[in-house]
C-alpha cells in the first residue's frame, strides 16, 4: 500500500485535473458573465438557482460523508476505516462523476457545465458506490474501493442517462438508479470476492456497545435528511414540497414498522440495533421512484411501513441464507437496507404512474409525466417503461459488478487475507494499548469457541457475527 495507493490517488487526480481543464466550465448561473449579462429588471440575483438548491445540497452533502460514514462504524475493530474510507471514495468519486455524468447530461458546445444541480446529482452518485461499499466493507483494501469506484461511476452514469433519457422513466429520489444499482452491484461484487475462510476473521466482525452508538448518529443524520435527498433535483414548487412531505410520512411509519417487527421476530420480545439502525431508514428508499407522484400521504405511509417489515425479515432471516446458501458475505446488509427497499420502490412508481390521470394531476402533469401530459405515452404505457427501468437497473448492476469483482480479485489489488479481514491495524497507526487490549478481550479463555446466540442456534446464524452473541463459559 505504502507504493500502490498513492500512485493510484495521485494519478487518478491528476488525470481528473487535466479532464476538468479541457471540459468543464461553469455554467450560466455560476459564471460572473453570463450571469450578469442576463440580470434585468425581472431578474435578480436572488432568482439564481443557487438559493433555491444550496440548502438541499447541504444536507445530501450531510447524509453522503456523516451519514453512510458513521452508519458503517458498527464493527468494533474497523472504525477508522469505516468512516475514513467512506470519506476517501465520496472525495473521488464526486469528482470522477462530475464528469461522467457531464458528459451524459451537461455537454454542451464540447464543455460539461457545472452548477448546484451538478454538485447534487454528482453526490447522488457517489451515493449509490457508497451503498456497494457497504455490501464488501472490511474485506478490500483501498485501493480496491478507488478502483471499484472508478468503474462504478462509470457504470452509473450509463445506466441513469438510459433509464432518465431512453426509457425515460421517473426516479426523483433513486429508488432504481441510486439504491437498486448500488446495492445489487456491490452484492455481486461480494460474490465474486468471496471469502471461503472469512471465519478466521468473524470475531471481529461483531460490534461493541459505543460502536453500535456511533453507527446511530449516522441513522439519525440519514433520517432526518433523506427529505432533501429524495426532493434535491424535482422542480421547484410542489413538486419538491410533495416529494418532502411524502418521504417524511414514509420514513416515520418505516420507523413504526421496525420497532415493532424487530420486538415481535425476537423470542424475548428484545429490539436488535441492527434492525433499527438500518430497516428504520428503508422508507425513505421505498418511496424514492414515487415521491414526487401523487401518492397521497397514506400510501406514502403503506409503502414506509411495508418498507419497514421487508427490511427487517431480510435481516432476520434472509441474509444468514445468502451468507451460508448463495456465497453473498453482505458486511453491512445492504441488500435489506437498498436493494429489496429499492426493487420496492420500484413497483410502487410503477403502480402510481399506472393511475395517473389528468384529474388528479392537472396542470402539475407536465412536471411529473411530461409525456403522459403531451399525448405520448399512456398511463398504462408509463408504467411499463417504470418497471423496465428496473430491469436496467439490475442488468447494469448485477453485469458490472461481475466484470468489477473478477477485475477486484487480481492480486496485484492487495486484498487483505481471509485472517486479516475488519481490522484498521492493517491500513491505520493504530494505538499499541488498543491493539494489546482488543487481543486480550478476544483470546480470552473462556469464551474463545464457547458463544452462543441469545436466541438459541449458532452465532454464525445472525447479520452482524456474533453481535449477540454471550460467552457460555
Amino acid at each position: 500500500m505504502r507504493v500502490k495507493l498513492p500512485v493510484v490517488c495521485l494519478l487518478l487526480q491528476a488525470a481528473t485535473i487535466v479532464l476538468f481543464a479541457v471540459f468543464v466550465r461553469y455554467d450560466h448561473e455560476t459564471d460572473a458573465n453570463a450571469w450578469h449579462r442576463q440580470l434585468n429588471a425581472s431578474t435578480t440575483d436572488a432568482d439564481n438557482d443557487f438559493y433555491y438548491r444550496y440548502p438541499s445540497f447541504q444536507d445530501v452533502h450531510t447524509m453522503i460523508f456523516i451519514g453512510f460514514g458513521f452508519l458503517m462504524t458498527f464493527l468494533k475493530r474497523y472504525g477508522f476505516s469505516s468512516v475514513a474510507f467512506n470519506f476517501l471514495i465520496a472525495a473521488f468519486g464526486l469528482q470522477w462523476s462530475t464528469l461522467i455524468q457531464g458528459f451524459f447530461h451537461g455537454f454542451h458546445d464540447g464543455k460539461i457545465h457545472v452548477g448546484i444541480e451538478s454538485m447534487i446529482n454528482a453526490d447522488f452518485c457517489t451515493g449509490a458506490v457508497l451503498i456497494s461499499f457497504g455490501a464488501v466493507l472490511g474485506k478490500t483494501s483501498p485501493f480496491q474501493l478507488i478502483v471499484m469506484t472508478l468503474f462504478e461511476v462509470t457504470l452509473f452514469g450509463i445506466n441513469e442517462f438510459i433509464i432518465l433519457n431512453i426509457v425515460e422513466a421517473k426516479d426523483a429520489g433513486g429508488s432504481m438508479t441510486i439504491h437498486t444499482f448500488g446495492a445489487y452491484f456491490g452484492l455481486v461484487v461480494s460474490r465474486v470476492l468471496y471469502r471461503p475462510h472469512l471465519d478466521k476473521s468473524r470475531h471481529r466482525e461483531g460490534s461493541m456497545y459505543h460502536s453500535d452508538l456511533f453507527a446511530m448518529i449516522g441513522t439519525i443524520y440519514l433520517w432526518m435528511f433523506w427529505p432533501s435527498f429524495n426532493s434535491a433535483v424535482t422542480a421547484h414548487g410542489d413538486d419538491q414540497h410533495r416529494t418532502v412531505l411524502n418521504t417524511y410520512y414514509s420514513l416515520a411509519a418505516c420507523t413504526l414498522a421496525t420497532f415493532a417487527f424487530s420486538s415481535l421476530l425476537n423470542g424475548e420480545g428484545k429490539l436488535d440495533m441492527v434492525h433499527i439502525q438500518n430497516a428504520a431508514l428503508a422508507g425513505g428508499v421505498a418511496v424514492g421512484t414515487s415521491a414526487e407522484m401523487m401518492l397521497t400521504p397514506f400510501g406514502a405511509m403503506i409503502s414506509g411501513s411495508l418498507a419497514g417489515i421487508v427490511s427487517v425479515l431480510g435481516y432476520k432471516y434472509l441474509t444468514p441464507i445468502l451468507d451460508s446458501k448463495l456465497k453473498i458475505q453482505d458486511t453491512c446488509g445492504v441488500h435489506n437496507l437498498h436493494g429489496m427497499p429499492g426493487v420496492l420502490g420500484a413497483m410502487i412508481g410503477s403502480i402510481v404512474a399506472f393511475t395517473a390521470t389528468a384529474d388528479v394531476y392537472g396542470g402539475g402533469m407536465d412536471d411529473v409525466f411530461p409525456l403522459i401530459a403531451e399525448g405520448s405515452r399512456t398511463a398504462h404505457s408509463q408504467a411499463l417503461y417504470q418497471s423496465l427501468a428496473l430491469m436496467v437497473a439490475l442488468a447494469f448492476a448485477l453485469v458490472g459488478g461481475l466484470i468489477v469483482g473478477f477485475i477486484l480479485r487480481l492480486p496485484f489489488f492487495g486484498s487483505p487475507s481471509d485472517a486479516e479481514c475488519f481490522d484498521d491495524s492493517l491500513y491505520w497507526e493504530v494505538s499499541v494499548l488498543w491493539q494489546a487490549l482488543q487481543k486480550y478481550i478476544w483470546n480470552f479463555p473462556s469464551c474463545q469457541s464457547t458463544y452462543t446466540a441469545s436466541g438459541g442456534g449458532a452465532c454464525r446464524q445472525n447479520h452482524i457475527h456474533g453481535r449477540h452473541c454471550a460467552c457460555s463459559g
